[in-house]
């Protein structure tokens, strides 16, 4: 398998701020959302809407046609992956176009995906309960999670990092932990990881990684863990505050969740995945890129 390799060191980062800020800050000529409130980012040029599909026995696909929209489950607070703009509500970032190529792949254009932002915690259940199609956010491939859903892919390779403040030097890897508070959000993998392998002084959780910055820029936790292709985004936005202390100590296997047992539409998204590099290449420069990481296509085979 071709491996994704990340270089988000804090040098590397800062060549890339201002265009990342760019990718994120509402740009121009998006697709509207399926609820006419939300904007999307618009890489359609990238690809054509597909027309007479057929995914015989994939009953999630059969419920996207009868309601005539796709209802995608994503992050809205991870800058270059999954980002809502407070101001403009227009989405984007690589995950949030990997769900568009997929909806175009289906049939679906972008006036027909309804986005539903859903916390680490309750992804598995919303996916178990119907209440969406597919998940596109930063969910790491486990064994756990595959006793109740499916996954695509992975179509991004990253690895567990560390943010804390910009004038911090006491800590540059997980072993330098001990007597500090590590907030991350729950039912996430760095959470439990950090817990279950490394000895923090404490250990904080939220449902989302804003309240854990808002946190560390008050001082009240020394560090916040996930991966680093998402803390990458946190310190393009605002270098003078974090940083990215040391290297990666693991490595996360983004997939697709999709419904547990439904062969054919995990299927289609992998094949979809496999036969589309210039596609990802085009989204990951766009959105990734600009922050300093590096990467190369995995193979999906999930």
């Amino acid at each position: 398998m071709r491996k994704t390799r990340l270089l988000a060191g804090a040098s590397i980062v800062a060549a890339g701020l201002l265009a990342l800020t760019a990718c994120n800050s509402g740009s121009p000529g998006t697709a509207p959302g399926a609820d006419g409130a939300e904007g999307g980012s618009d890489s359609s040029q990238l690809w054509e809407v597909a027309s007479d599909v057929s995914l015989d026995g994939s009953p999630t696909y059969e419920r996207m046609v009868a309601a005539d929209k796709v209802v995608v489950g994503v992050k809205e607070d991870q800058p270059g992956l999954g980002f809502k703009d407070p101001i403009t509500d227009e989405r984007g970032g690589f995950d949030v176009e990997i769900a568009q190529w997929i909806a175009a792949s289906l049939g679906f254009d972008a006036e027909k995906i309804e986005y539903k932002t859903i916390p680490s915690a309750n992804r598995e259940q919303e996916l178990v309960n119907g209440n969406i199609d597919y998940y596109v956010g930063t969910y790491s491939i486990t064994d756990k999670r595959k006793e109740s859903i499916d996954f695509a892919g992975p179509y991004l390779i990253t690895g567990q990092g560390l943010l804390v403040a910009a004038d911090d030097d006491s800590i540059q890897s997980p072993d330098d932990l001990a007597g500090k508070i590590v907030c991350s959000v729950t039912g996430s993998t760095p959470l439990q990881r950090i817990r279950d392998e490394y000895a923090p002084g404490d250990t904080v959780e939220y449902d989302t990684y804003t309240q854990c910055l808002e946190q560390l820029r008050a001082g009240s936790v020394d560090a916040v863990t996930t991966d680093q292709a998402i803390l990458a985004g946190y310190v393009a936005q605002e270098p003078e505050t974090f940083k990215i202390a040391g290297d990666t100590f693991s490595e996360e296997r983004y997939g697709v969740g999709v419904p547990k047992g439904d062969t054919v539409l995990k299927d289609h998204i992998n094949t979809l995945f496999n036969d589309g590099g210039d596609v990802w290449t085009a989204l990951f420069e766009k959105n990734l890129a600009p922050a300093g990481i590096e990467g190369e296509q995995p193979t999906a085979d999930e």
